[in-house]
């Protein structure tokens, strides 16, 4: 498939005017890897190497261990299809949480003819392929509606569990991330006819804690909830007894890059998910 094909289709698909995202402003160092169109709008084509795609790859982050996978399998005329344009990593430096992709690796992806697209704020927003909703759907939870606009997107989701507590949902929550997860009981244990709130991702925070007392919901399961990163947001799921289940940064948002293997194989394209690592520093 024609690579300028392929990226206008995704445009076309996820794409939704007055959404925004602001990745280049933190990586001028990688000024001469990226294309215009990303320098303008950090999102869509991010590096674009490749005039033909014949096999695609799918991850969260741009991490070494990604972008080797694919310098490993050996291919040549493909395409990275990314959720975030940086890796998020506590572990490395305190402070610094995104940390850019290798400029060593990105030449060998330029040599093998590899393209990164990146889609963060329109693979967020509410539909099919969605982070939120494929984590919703994957903890067993049916959706009634998505909620939080943010960056001109619809970043999450509300629904309904037949878990009959919290404890209980955890451990769904656990078995659908294939490692432990973390629960801030903050709130009451039983969840009879009780609503639960779903943002994968950086959604332990003050702004979503707020939008979750104003839709009167004290569920929340999210990505990352480290008391670390935003203390004041556990402040005020304590003052409002709300619980917050954490399942961390990667493995919340995974199951939205999983699925779109699932779109590329449906315009005729080899897809292929590239596992990575949890961050545990995230809960």
């Amino acid at each position: 498939m024609k690579a300028n094909e392929l990226y206008n289709q995704l445009e076309k698909d996820f794409f939704q005017p007055g959404m925004s995202d602001d990745w280049f402003n933190y990586m001028p160092t990688l000024e001469n890897y990226f294309c215009d169109n990303f320098k303008q709008r950090s999102m869509g084509v991010m590096c674009d190497f490749t005039e033909e795609v014949n096999q695609v790859y799918t991850a969260v982050f741009p991490s070494d261990a990604v972008l080797n996978k694919m310098l490993d399998d050996g291919v040549s005329d493909a395409m990275l299809f990314l959720h975030h344009a940086s890796t998020w990593d506590l572990s490395k430096i305190p402070g610094i949480a995104f940390h850019s992709p290798n400029p060593k690796l990105l030449e060998r992806l330029k040599e093998r003819r590899i393209s990164l697209f990146c889609f963060h704020t329109p693979l967020d927003n509410f539909g099919e392929y969605s982070t939120s909703k494929t984590l919703a759907e994957a903890v067993g939870i049916s959706i009634e509606k998505p909620f939080i606009e943010h960056s001109g997107a619809l970043i999450g989701v509300i629904g309904t569990t037949d878990c009959q507590d919290i404890n209980e949902l955890n451990a769904r929550y656990t078995q659908a991330a294939e490692h432990k997860t973390k629960l801030y009981q903050y709130g009451e244990s039983t969840m009879a006819d009780k609503k639960v709130a779903v943002v994968a991702g950086g959604g332990g925070n003050v702004f979503t804690i707020n939008e979750l007392i104003k839709n009167d919901i004290d569920i929340l399961i999210t990505g990352i909830t480290t008391a670390k990163n935003s203390p004041e947001a556990h402040e005020l799921a304590k003052e409002n007894n709300l619980n917050i289940l954490g399942g961390t940064h990667y493995s919340s948002e995974k199951f939205a890059c999983m699925a779109m293997c699932d779109y590329f194989t449906k315009l005729g394209l080899s897809a292929e998910f590239i596992e990575d690592t949890p961050g545990f520093e995230d809960l």
